[in-house]
């Protein structure tokens, strides 16, 4: 928008001021060749013709400048065979006409014949009672003083039309910045409500906006019901799918036929992808409450406690940040914590050492453990749903990817590298900092 204001500004001065400058410099010319013309009819009116048949003129014209040599202010008379009759201001000068022709009427020009300084030349033919000759009657003075009142208007026409030009384009920029002021409000109260400290653009707006304002917060009125929908209906479908599966596992498990061990184990399949999309379900849906969050070293200390009456030849420790909070709800940073610490403890050599800190907006929670590690080939693989590197102990083969698919619904994210002070797998968590 500014830009668009200053090139229409731009425009409009520039042709505008061209205009103008037309105008200015065509008065001050016609107001130059009015004297000019005054002269030349006084010239016409004196003069007359001699008895040898010479033009003369009956009174001297009275301007002391006809009489000083060069002085930029000529007259001359001139026609038939005889010598043209000059002014002394001339002196061994004649003035030329730029090409012989006949002026009735007055003829206006310019002339560039003196190199050392430019004409402005007024003449007309005229026949002289007494005489049968068409006698040229010319009238010239300098350009000098003509120029430097066409360059004093401009001295003044240029910078203020420039001036003009610079207050309007701020005037626009202002006008367009404080005009578009009520959309930075709107800026920061969805900054706001992706923040969780609103759950709608609630501040009073200019009426221009308002309206826009309204069908924001219906939009997201309507994508929470439908995201509260969808949720649910996931976690119907998933709640009403998990009985006929565990009535097929528990069915199959007292046979021992191969039929049995197919159901068994395609039926564990389903369950996993039961539980993996019923989680995600669940963080969908408790995302849209953009208010969650939790202390994540609280969270740590709970789900150790837990972890450690499940593994108790595992020492878990932890340190770091016991103030820093996340945007999470409690029961999913809960669970993306335990798949880790129980992880770690079931796979480490027995220690596992948690530390909890901030890294610009984010919230990380680094997980170490003693065991073996993952190869860095493994360590893409690893999050496939049901991808187990070591099928000797129980599990699912669920847990890293319902980790990071939960972590990518918040936003966050997760990656595996070596620790260096245990020497087995650090787990870096990354979730967005409260």
């Amino acid at each position: 928008m500014i830009a668009i204001a200053t090139i229409w500004i731009s425009v409009l001065l520039l042709g505008g001021g061209f205009a103008l400058d037309r105008v200015l410099t065509g008065a001050i010319t016609r107001n130059f060749d009015s004297s000019l013309e005054y002269v030349l009819i006084a010239m016409i009116r004196s003069s007359e013709i001699g008895p040898d048949g010479e033009v003369r003129l009956i009174d001297p014209l009275g301007d002391q400048r006809f009489l000083e040599p060069y002085s930029g202010l000529y007259w001359q008379i001139s026609g038939g065979s005889q010598e043209p009759y000059r002014s002394r201001s001339l002196w061994e000068r004649t003035l030329k006409a730029p090409t012989p022709h006949v002026d009735n009427a007055l003829h206006i020009y310019d002339s560039a014949q003196f190199p050392e300084e430019q004409l402005r030349v007024l003449e007309r033919n005229v026949i002289l009672p007494g005489s049968k000759i068409n006698w040229r009657f010319q009238i010239a003075q300098s350009r000098e003083a003509l120029d430097l009142q066409i360059r004093a208007v401009r001295a003044t026409l240029i910078p203020s039309l420039a001036l003009l030009g610079l207050g309007l384009i701020v005037l626009a920029a202002l006008q367009t910045f404080y005009g578009l002021w009520p959309l930075r409000h709107i800026r920061r109260a969805i900054a706001a409500m992706r923040g969780g400290q609103h759950r709608r653009v609630v501040a009073p707006l200019p009426l221009e906006v308002q309206p826009m304002v309204d069908e924001l917060n219906a939009l997201l009125a309507h994508n929470e019901k439908q995201a509260e929908e969808a949720r649910l209906h996931a976690g119907n479908l998933a709640h009403a799918l998990k009985t006929p599966l565990t009535v097929l596992v528990n069915s199959a498990t007292s046979e021992k036929s191969e039929l049995a061990e197919t159901v068994r184990r395609e039926a564990a399949t389903m369950q996993r992808q039961v539980d993996h999309h019923l989680a995600r379900a669940r963080a969908v849906g408790r995302r849209g409450a953009a208010q969650a969050r939790a202390n994540v070293r609280d969270s740590v200390d709970s789900v150790s406690r837990a972890v450690a009456l499940l593994h108790p030849d595992a020492r878990l420790d932890a340190s770091g940040d016991k103030t820093l909070v996340a945007r999470v709800e409690r029961q999913d940073l809960d669970e993306l914590i335990g798949n880790l610490l129980e992880n770690a403890a079931k796979y480490g050599g027995g220690s596992v050492f948690v530390t909890v800190q901030r890294d610009g907006g984010m919230a990380e929670i680094l997980v170490e453990d003693d065991g073996p590690g993952i190869s860095p080939v493994d360590r893409v693989r690893i999050f496939d749903r049901g991808v187990r590197l070591d099928s000797g102990k129980p599990g699912t083969g669920l847990g890293l990817a319902i980790v990071r698919d939960v972590a990518e619904i918040y936003g966050g994210s997760i990656a595996l590298e070596e620790s260096e002070d245990l020497g087995g797998l650090l787990v870096r968590l990354r979730l967005p900092a409260g």
